[in-house]
């Protein structure tokens, strides 16, 4: 095959999948099993034999990062034991393209005694799976993108968009918010802009840079230097008079070379901008970038509580 064979025959198989898509039919048969799925009590139980598993995992995990509380059960698995992962209360989605596998079908008479509703996504709407489900969704398409006709590939795709339509239906029912979706991602970028506090990133105790309003340059610069935070606050009885930093530093030679006999709060920032503990970390970030700097002090209750660095938050990967 030359390059233009290649790219004809992958457009070919994309143009496969995108009509398996065009096709699907999302009728009063989708409004009864997202209304199902969403009635559930306990979890969402997604299962799926082969490639129907890998797209059982994969919407269940979507379901779980999206306030639909699921797990992944395996049909082969769940007859020596793992059945038992499954309680009154809860709902089952499962993915079989035949809706003849033998494992998905042994489950039903135990799902039946226990009253959880089956939710199924056939290729096949006479199959015993479709028959036997409280609800079936129809993922059948015309031909598999797959030349020989036999691996799952647009019938796959079709699965796939079925079960996030259910688990972005279901999304948008329970109301799910940026916030929510921050707390089941912490690990993740939003999950830390919308979480992580000015508490969590800030330098306490004696991390904090900190000199009193008397002191001479000299101490300042020692304190700048000992806790490498490229300024210092200045301080009378834990409340901020001031910050200096290394920005007042070159401003303050530049006026005068010999510094020997200066203070401190001669060359300070005065009423410095300032965060709360509280505060989200991201928007301190911003503050920062706004007013292009790079340091703040933290007050809680009129008194220094903390100290902040664009450091502190590029590590914490608040800003990248």
């Amino acid at each position: 095959m030359v390059a233009a064979d290649w790219r004809e025959f992958a457009a070919q198989v994309v143009a496969a999948e995108r009509d398996a898509l065009a096709a699907l039919r999302l009728d009063d048969n989708f409004r009864r099993a997202a209304e199902a799925l969403l009635s559930a009590r306990g979890k969402i139980a997604c299962m799926g034999m082969g490639k129907s598993g890998h797209i059982a995992r994969k919407i269940s995990a979507t379901f779980a990062s999206t306030g639909a509380p699921s797990f992944f059960i395996h049909p082969a698995e769940a007859g020596h034991g793992d059945l038992g992962m499954i309680a009154a209360g809860d709902a089952v989605l499962a993915f079989s393209y035949s809706g003849e596998g033998d494992e998905t079908l042994a489950l039903l008479p135990f799902l039946r005694r226990l009253k959880i509703p089956v939710v199924a996504v056939c290729g096949r709407m006479d199959s015993s799976l479709a028959r036997e489900a409280d609800i079936t969704l129809s993922a059948a398409v015309d031909r598999e993108a797959c030349p020989l006709n036999l691996a799952p590939t647009a019938s796959s795709a079709a699965s796939l968009a079925l079960g996030h339509a259910l688990a972005m239906t279901l999304m948008r029912a329970r109301g799910f918010t940026p916030e929510d979706f921050a707390r089941t991602h912490p690990a993740g970028a939003l999950g830390r802009r919308l979480v992580l506090r000015v508490r969590d990133v800030m330098r306490t105790g004696g991390a904090i840079p900190s000199v009193e309003k008397n002191a001479r340059l000299a101490e300042a610069l020692v304190e700048m230097t000992a806790k490498q935070m490229g300024m210092t606050l200045v301080a009378a009885d834990g409340a901020l008079l001031g910050i200096f930093t290394d920005g007042d530093l070159r401003r303050a030679l530049a006026k005068s070379p010999d510094l020997s006999a200066a203070r401190v709060a001669d060359f300070m920032t005065k009423s410095p901008r300032h965060s709360h503990p509280e505060h989200l970390a991201a928007d301190a970030a911003e503050m920062m970038k706004g007013e292009s700097i790079n340091q703040l002090a933290v007050l809680e209750d009129g008194k220094i509580a903390g100290a902040l660095s664009i450091h502190d938050l590029l590590r914490r990967r608040v800003v990248t």
